[in-house]
């Protein structure tokens, strides 16, 4: 599937029905009086949180998504048939604003959560409605408002519990096929993930899961643009805590630099980043150089984070990683 994290809709909520100018005319009943009918209300326009959405691909197809507009008001008092809401699923997460000004109109986070983005127009006033002791014939009738109709733009932040990030080929995506049933592309050459890739960490029964998101390979020079730039880093800002992956077995002679160069990239997007919960993993223990693995574990403890590593080929350390996550996780929940 297509990851589409962005789209601008146009969303057009239904239109009023008009109020009717009727009268009661019967045989048998002299002065029958105003008999006009309420128009009925417009639909709504609403958002659907949808757990089996992971994407805003769906919405590229169509650009207007109008809500039925309310029936007229009928004679003998027959209120019009208010029209049908109209919903628009998208994957918890979604951010929602004001395509025109950018103004946040708020965002879907659970399964189920509705939200009405465009209020549909209220019915006009039949003519029944306006009968008064003094004039027991009005003609008049109020025609339906138009309902609310606007542009919005959607943003999705996926919703995972863990964040992965590090450079192309630090083993993100190798670790995520590891700890979950994820089956992201895997190859020894550079920014074989170019989507956000999520898998679900279930061990046994007893155990509780949680999301893990894996990150497209950020570059020196991503805030500029270079490589896929750091337009994917949106998606760990919910995150409860960054997995930092550096490879231990990489031709560089200093792991702190390859850390570094991350780590100015996340300040460059948003600098709340660093100070988010954050784990320095060593990946490749299998291969690893010396030198890179004293360098990397100097450079955790000057940063005061954790520090682990690991080889998701011979999993040594892979089992240590999953039980302190699920651990910091439950510790966080239960805060």
């Amino acid at each position: 599937m297509i990851f589409l994290d962005e789209a601008v809709i146009h969303v057009r909520a239904g239109r009023g029905g008009n109020g009717c100018v009727a009268f009661r005319r019967e045989k048998y009943v002299p002065r029958g009086g105003p008999s006009g009918g309420d128009g009925g209300h417009g639909g709504d326009v609403i958002l659907v949180g949808d757990e089996g959405l992971n994407t805003l691909y769906h919405l590229r197809f169509r650009s207007i998504y109008p809500a039925e507009r309310g029936r007229h008001g009928e004679g003998s008092n027959r209120t019009g048939r208010s029209g049908s809401d109209l919903e628009i699923k998208v994957p918890p997460g979604t951010q929602i604003c004001d395509a025109e000004d950018s103004t946040p109109l708020g965002e879907i986070l659970g399964h189920g959560e509705r939200r009405v983005v465009a209020e549909g127009g209220r019915g006009g006033r039949g003519n029944a409605r306006f009968a008064t002791s003094t004039n027991r014939a009005p003609d008049r009738a109020d025609p339906g408002r138009e309902g609310v109709e606007r542009r919005l733009r959607l943003e999705l932040k996926l919703l995972a519990d863990v964040g992965v990030v590090g450079l192309p080929n630090a083993g993100k995506s190798t670790l995520i096929s590891v700890i979950s049933a994820a089956r992201p592309r895997i190859a020894d050459y550079p920014f074989t993930t170019l989507v956000p890739q999520l898998g679900v960490v279930a061990d046994g029964p007893t155990d509780e899961p949680f999301v893990v998101a894996d990150l497209p390979g950020l570059i020196e020079g991503a805030a500029q643009g270079a490589g896929l730039g750091h337009r994917f880093l949106r998606h760990v800002e919910r995150c409860r805590v960054l997995l930092h992956l550096v490879d231990l077995a990489a031709e560089t002679d200093s792991a702190e630099e390859d850390l570094s160069t991350i780590e100015r990239e996340m300040e460059a997007f948003d600098p709340g980043l660093l100070e988010r919960p954050r784990w320095i993993v060593g990946t490749k223990l299998d291969a690893a150089r010396e030198d890179r693995r004293r360098n990397l574990r100097a450079a955790a403890r000057q940063r005061d984070l954790k520090y682990m590593e690991i080889s998701s080929v011979s999993h040594a350390g892979v089992r240590a990683l999953v039980s302190g996550l699920r651990q910091f996780l439950k510790e966080v929940a239960d805060r």
